[in-house]
This record gives C-alpha cells, sequence and structure tokens, in this order.
C-alpha cells in the first residue's frame, strides 16, 4: 500500500468519526490499541470487538455502520440549534448486489510434505450463500467473499470468518491476497490458493508469509495463476 493510503472499511469508519475528535484520539476513546488501529488502517481487518468499541465511542452500531457502508449516506441540512447534537443518517439509493460466497475447504499442504504451509481450495461455481456488498466493491462485479478454512493467518484473520475478495483491487506489498496457482482441475472446478500476506514480487515470482507457523517463502512465477487482494473482513 502507497504512503498515505488506507484501506476501504478504515475510510469507510472515518465517516462516523465524532465531530472534533482525530482518528488517533478516537481510538484512544474506544480502548483500541495503538497497533490494532494502524494494521486495520492498512490491512482493513478489525476483528468484530474492535469495530463495536470504535462504533460505540462514536455513539454509533454495528448495523448504523453496515448500513452506510452497503446502501451510503447522505448529508442533510442542519436542524434547528439545540433540538439535536448530531445531524441524523439519512438512506438513499438502491441495495448493491450481494456477494457471492464461494466454497472453501482446507486443500493439504504446499510444496513438499511437511512443509506446514497451508493450501486452501476454492470452488468457484458453487456459492453457498449471498451477503451484504460493502460500498467499496460496488463496482466490482467479480468480487466475491470466502471463508477462511484454516489458521495459517491467525491472528491477522480467524478460522472461520468471512472475507470480501476485489480481482480488480490493485495489489501491493503488504497485502493479504489470494494467489491461485496456475494447476487447478478444470473439471471438478477446484482451484488450489494460498491465502497469505504479499512480501515481495519480481519477475521470478512471489513471497509470501503465513503467520501460523511464521514462515515466509518464495513461489515460482510458474507456478503463479493470478493474485487477487482481500480487501478485508466481513461483519
Amino acid at each position: 500500500m502507497a504512503p498515505g493510503e488506507s484501506s476501504p472499511i478504515y475510510d469507510d469508519l472515518m465517516r462516523l468519526r465524532p465531530e472534533g475528535m482525530s482518528p488517533n484520539a478516537w481510538a484512544t476513546k474506544a480502548g483500541v490499541s495503538r497497533t490494532v488501529w494502524a494494521d486495520m488502517r492498512r490491512h482493513g481487518n478489525p476483528s468484530r470487538r474492535t469495530l463495536e468499541k470504535l462504533l460505540a465511542a462514536a455513539g454509533s452500531s454495528l448495523a448504523e455502520f453496515e448500513a452506510l457502508r452497503i446502501g451510503g449516506v447522505s448529508a442533510v441540512e442542519p436542524v434547528a440549534a439545540g433540538l439535536a447534537e448530531r445531524t441524523p443518517f439519512q438512506w438513499r439509493g438502491p441495495q448493491l448486489p450481494p456477494l457471492p460466497l464461494v466454497v472453501s475447504a482446507m486443500a493439504g499442504e504446499w510444496g513438499s510434505r511437511g512443509s506446514m504451509i497451508e493450501l486452501t481450495e476454492l470452488r468457484p461455481g458453487e456459492a453457498v450463500d449471498r451477503l451484504p456488498r460493502p460500498l467499496s466493491l460496488a463496482n466490482d462485479a467479480s468480487a466475491y467473499a470466502i471463508t477462511i478454512v484454516g489458521d495459517s493467518m491467525w491472528p491477522r484473520f480467524r478460522p472461520g470468518r468471512r472475507v470480501a475478495v476485489s480481482p480488480k483491487a490493485p495489489v501491493s506489498i503488504g497485502d493479504d491476497v489470494i494467489v491461485k496457482l496456475a494447476r487447478m482441475d478444470e473439471s471438478a472446478g477446484r482451484v488450489p490458493v494460498l491465502v497469505k500476506e504479499l512480501v515481495r514480487r519480481s519477475a521470478e515470482g512471489l513471497e509470501l508469509r503465513q503467520f501460523n507457523p511464521d514462515l515466509t517463502f518464495r513461489l515460482p512465477a510458474e507456478q503463479v495463476g493470478s493474485i487477487e487482494k482481500v480487501v478485508g473482513e466481513l461483519i
């Protein structure tokens, strides 16, 4: 991520930031640590508890935040002085089409036996659910969601959590990514993928990292099918 950029969920949260309060002051008031705040700003993967604390400190809620992300908000005319401290939200626009939740399953290990590098299998033709689409993905018809099925990215992503993936979003060093491997069983519609952090990218291939166990490894260019950005965890 380039200097000055932030995750989509962070940008959406800023729309609910308490008036006259800096982002860091808001985090401090909510009891969110500097490390967690910085990680959310960069990677866009806050836990539900973190969001609840931030929104409570802003006088809002998860329901209001998700409605804002799905439908957008518009400014309204100021109310008469003394009648209200905050301008109420007004919802507008049609609901966005849902995100397909693609089937994901454990697929063993990548590389040699005992590598401990977790491999996941996606089945793009099988959507088991439809989830609310974040406003940040309104213009990405190819976006989809998956369920994190392993613990190799813990504590960044907890097993069972659902994340949104955007094939159109630009990928930068430090992003969480879905790397689709060049080999796949086309007849079965099964795609082996690596859910990792992008450490380095070159003509020779990719350098990726998982967190549990903490391993950094190289994926040769000939094994890279495509690379897609994990844009954040879905509430």
